[in-house]
Formats: C-alpha cells, structure tokens, sequence
C-alpha cells in the first residue's frame, strides 16, 4: 500500500503548495520545492510515536497534520501538514513503524525513566545498582 498526498492549503484545502508526502510500507519521503527541490527520507522503523492533529481551520475542509517523533538524525520531529487523509495515514504509519522494527528486529530503546530492578541491592549514596 502507498500513499501519495500533496501538503495543502489551508484556504479551502487546495494542493497550492509544492510539497509531496509519499508514504510506503518501508519510507516516508518528502519532496519540497519549486525551482530548487529538496527529498528527504525517514524508514519507517525509525518513527518511535505518531501524532494526529487537527486544528479548527483543517477539521472545516478535511485536513490534519501527522507528527512522527523519530530517531532519525536529519528529522527528529517529521511533520506531514495540512493532507487528507490524515487519520488512514496516521494509522498507516504507526502500524508500519511497527511491523518494520519486528522485521528488522530492531528495539525502540528510548529511556522512559523505568524503575530499577528491586532484586539488586543499591548504592546508599547515589541510588546506583552496585555492579559486581
């Protein structure tokens, strides 16, 4: 499956823009530009959280934004603005980001401050489990 969505304007929701998102199984690829062009691509087992956003102007002609946080070095925050077919997309992605870091057997290894082990006895100054 792929999708292929033009960033759009918010006045009447018209593809004014030169912005294209094209959205694959294994890519997320964005082409901007006019005169001079500029791709740039995220794989998709990179993207670690999706975010849906619609804001009152976008919900009146049928559009959101898709915010991909991702440990990608050139696009940390990836932003698909103002396209149809948001929610699909958003879905689309999260579901791949998934799929494609179970292919790859590759871990989201971000921190999210879990609690030590209470088996390992610990530090009394500084709270660190004593390494043996």
């Amino acid at each position: 499956m792929e999708f292929k969505e033009k960033k759009r304007c918010l006045f009447l929701g018209l593809p004014l823009t030169f912005t294209t998102y094209t959205i694959t199984e294994e890519l997320v690829t964005i082409d901007q530009g006019f005169l001079s062009r500029k791709e740039d691509d995220c794989y998709m087992y990179k993207i670690q959280d999706v975010t849906l956003t619609t804001s009152f102007l976008e919900r009146i002609v049928g559009l959101g934004t898709i915010i991909c946080n991702t440990g990608d070095v050139t696009h940390p925050k990836l932003e698909l603005t103002h396209i149809k077919n948001a929610r699909a997309i958003k879905d689309f992605i999260l579901q791949q980001s998934e799929d494609q870091r179970l292919k790859r057997r590759t871990l989201n290894t971000q921190n999210i401050g879990a609690m030590p082990d209470h088996d390992c006895e610990m530090h009394d100054d500084c709270g660190m489990p004593h390494m043996y």
